[in-house]
């Protein structure tokens, strides 16, 4: 296997000074910049530091040319990456200095969306391992090493070989993740780590972490900062898996009218939960509404009246009465342990305001007592709102999708929160830079609503310049919630990247643009190749619902991935279902990020199957462009175009790494002859996924996959703060 396992310099101190989406970002711009005879000098890096943001706003060009003078004098001087390197470092010490800020941080880490950066809470992390301790103390495979000491590293000990992470995927959203695929042997090697922790890493996504800015070797590493956040927003998603109509409709109860329903679809979970508190709060008398997990709950008033609205017959007027915040927090912890929540937090944490520990307190009361009503003219309400199950997982694919591009806009509904226009301009922009006139786009809140048509226009503009099937589609259509029309839309520009994304890598004839049948005839060449008799007639064969196509095409590119003796024969439906998780699992572990169930293998999903198909070719071809040094052909048409070490250049200077190809798989490019009426795909699962600007402080750093699939943990992500 050719595989990549990540951007090595032979300092480990230097190393560990980055992670690896640091490290290929910054690679990607020492290779930009080399000149015609292969080189790069001290004089080449004053312009090109000038213009990252590390910088931009400390030090000019005359600045880093004197800072850069003090260490070599002559800036003709050639220098290697690891100097490269090294002299960023230095250059962020002194603009950190001249800030006066004495806060270590990565450049790389924006304030505004880091909660964590490298700093450990230790209340949280105690939380988190008896949450483990909990929930995993009884699997057949950590028992040995369960429970954990929180006072200790074991967490993060146990964490290095990425099973810990997968099996607390699986718990959060069960069958995420098929066991069988995770190498669960006493002593890895390190190929079997990598592919345990790329597991992880894409079924993360797969259920709606936000991942940026981590890669497959930062969890080997197992970096305390990185690991907690991951496993912050795992967790936080296991106990907001219930705020939603589509689970709990009762929470209709909540709203007064269909329009406002159609605003509590639209809402995060963790907003819900705030609403549903709050609904309690007024409802008990509590004069003062929460709007946060935090300084609004730090006196314990609130927790005291949602606890005795909830739980009367528990309920303690001394609980109110008490004068000291902490006395009073715990005697709500006590409270709470009489509905048999966990204490996975100290009256400490509910005084000081630990954001991420209270909102995971506060769930927990959800889900042992919510106190909504079982009205079933309200409830049948509620279930005349949510869409059907095809309806429902598009727009949990596309939802994964955009928030996995890397967009500042955070995505908890498609039909609410593109109606605007605005995200939708953002991933535009993202997919064909330069392609949004942002001078005439308005950015939310957005008052006037014929702001939000203009927002709409321009990205039917748009579409229709990328050659998207948009007959008689107006940005009205958009704005005024069309489910069928943002679909389909949706649908050509997740196909458009994904062939964009194919055609970059170059392994192409003279220009030809990637076609549906080239993906289709590569497939089918590779499997033949390796002498299976398998074959696929077209993206909708039936034939393709028994996996064992799709498991011949992964054997194909990888053979050491595959594992025959749990492939079923695929003639029941049973052993469909246990062949389609199977290849599910198996394709995120080589590194393509997907977003479909086994549902959309099994009722052979003709897009669904054209994504999965085309992101194990894109893996395929990233591994012959490491593999080409040594003559290896590729298997499309024509040779590959330029040398291979240029080659290789491109996808790093691209930012197309192991990690990217998760999300390669999840995009798309237009179908000329997708029309409306061929609107609805069947999708995928799983949730969101976003970050600040792909995750990197570098201005003009191109805007590809790759730092999108790497991954932003910090402390739960976005949405826990």
């Amino acid at each position: 296997m050719a595989g990549f396992v990540g951007v090595l310099v032979s300092d480990p101190w230097l190393q560990g000074q980055f992670t690896q989406v640091e490290l290929r970002t910054l690679k990607s711009r020492y290779i930009s910049i080399k000149n015609e005879s292969g080189r790069v000098t001290v004089g080449d890096l004053p312009p090109m530091f000038a213009k990252l943001k590390a910088f931009s706003e400390m030090l000019n060009v005359d600045e880093i040319r004197v800072i850069l003078g003090e260490s070599c004098t002559n800036m003709e001087e050639e220098i290697d990456f690891e100097s490269f390197l090294r002299a960023f470092l230095n250059l962020q010490a002194r603009a950190t200095a001249k800030s006066g800020s004495s806060k270590h941080a990565s450049s790389f880490l924006k304030a505004a969306t880091t909660t964590f950066q490298h700093t450990i809470n230790v209340s949280e992390k105690s939380s988190y391992v008896a949450h483990i301790n909990s929930y995993l103390g009884e699997d057949p495979f950590l028992k040995k090493y369960l429970p954990m000491d929180p006072g200790t590293n074991a967490l993060f000990d146990l964490a290095k070989d990425g099973v810990l992470l997968c099996k607390l995927i699986n718990v959060a959203v069960p069958g995420t993740i098929d066991e069988r695929a995770i190498n669960t042997k006493s002593v890895l090697n390190p190929w079997e780590r990598n592919e345990n922790h790329t597991l992880c890493l894409n079924s993360a996504k797969a259920i709606g972490c936000t991942v940026v800015n981590i890669g497959t070797q930062d969890l080997v590493e197992a970096r305390p900062h990185l690991v907690l956040g991951l496993i912050s927003q795992i967790i936080k998603i296991q106990l907001l898996a219930d705020l939603n109509l589509k689970k709990t409709p009762q929470l209709v109860e909540l709203v007064d009218d269909s329009q406002d329903v159609e605003e509590l679809l639209g809402l995060p979970p963790e907003k819900v939960l705030l609403k549903w508190m709050n609904f309690h709060l007024k409802k008990a008398g509590y004069d003062k509404q929460v709007t946060n997990f935090s300084s609004d709950v730090k006196d314990g008033e609130a927790y005291a009246y949602l606890l005795n609205a909830l739980a009367p017959e528990h309920a303690s007027p001394s609980t109110l009465d008490a004068k000291d915040p902490k006395e009073r927090a715990n005697m709500v912890l006590e409270q709470a342990e009489k509905l048999d929540c966990k204490r996975y937090l100290t009256p400490s944490d509910i005084v000081e305001g630990s954001p991420n520990l209270n909102l995971a307190f506060v769930a927990q009361i959800f889900q042992h007592r919510n106190g909504l009503s079982t009205d079933t003219k309200k409830i049948s309400f509620a279930e005349m709102m949510t869409d059907d199950t095809q309806t429902s997982r598009e727009e949990r694919c596309f939802r994964l999708w955009i928030n996995s591009l890397g967009t500042a806009t955070y995505v908890n509904n498609v039909f609410e929160d593109l109606r605007n226009g605005w995200v939708m301009l953002e991933v535009l922009d993202k997919i064909s830079p330069g392609s949004v006139n942002w001078k005439h786009a308005s950015k939310p809140p957005i008052k006037m609503p014929f702001r939000k048509v203009e927002n709409c226009n321009q990205v039917i503009k748009i579409g229709k310049q990328l050659n998207f099937s948009l007959v008689n589609v107006a940005g009205n259509d958009i704005v005024q919630g069309n489910k069928k029309l943002i679909l389909a839309y949706l649908w050509q520009l997740m196909r458009f990247t994904m062939l964009q994304l194919l055609k970059n890598l170059r392994y192409h004839a003279q220009g030809k643009e990637i076609t549906d049948a080239d993906i289709l005839n590569w497939a089918n060449r590779k499997v033949k190749k390796a002498g299976r008799s398998s074959q696929m007639e077209s993206f909708k064969d039936k034939n393709l619902s028994t996996g064992i196509f799709f498991l011949e095409l992964l054997s194909a590119v990888e053979p050491r991935v595959v594992n025959w003796s749990l492939v079923t024969k695929g003639e029941t439906d049973e052993d469909k279902k246990l062949n389609a998780t199977y290849i599910i699992s198996v394709a995120r572990k080589l590194g393509c990020s997907i977003f479909l169930l086994p549902e959309d293998i099994i009722e052979v999903n003709q897009k669904m199957i054209l994504t999965l198909t085309a992101s194990i070719m894109y893996w395929s071809l990233q591994q012959q462009a490491g593999d080409s040094e040594t003559g290896e052909s590729t298997d499309l048409d024509a040779s590959p175009v330029g040398s291979a070490n240029g080659e290789n250049d491109k996808v790093l200077a691209s930012e197309i790494s192991d990690l990217s190809i998760n999300d390669a798989a999840s995009d798309g490019t237009p179908s000329q002859q997708l029309g409306k009426d061929e609107s609805s795909q069947e999708v995928e699962n799983t949730g969101p996924s976003s970050n600040s600007e792909n995750g990197v402080t570098i201005e003009g750093s191109p805007s590809t996959e790759n730092e999108k699939a790497s991954t932003h943990v910090e402390g739960g992500g976005r949405d826990t703060e």
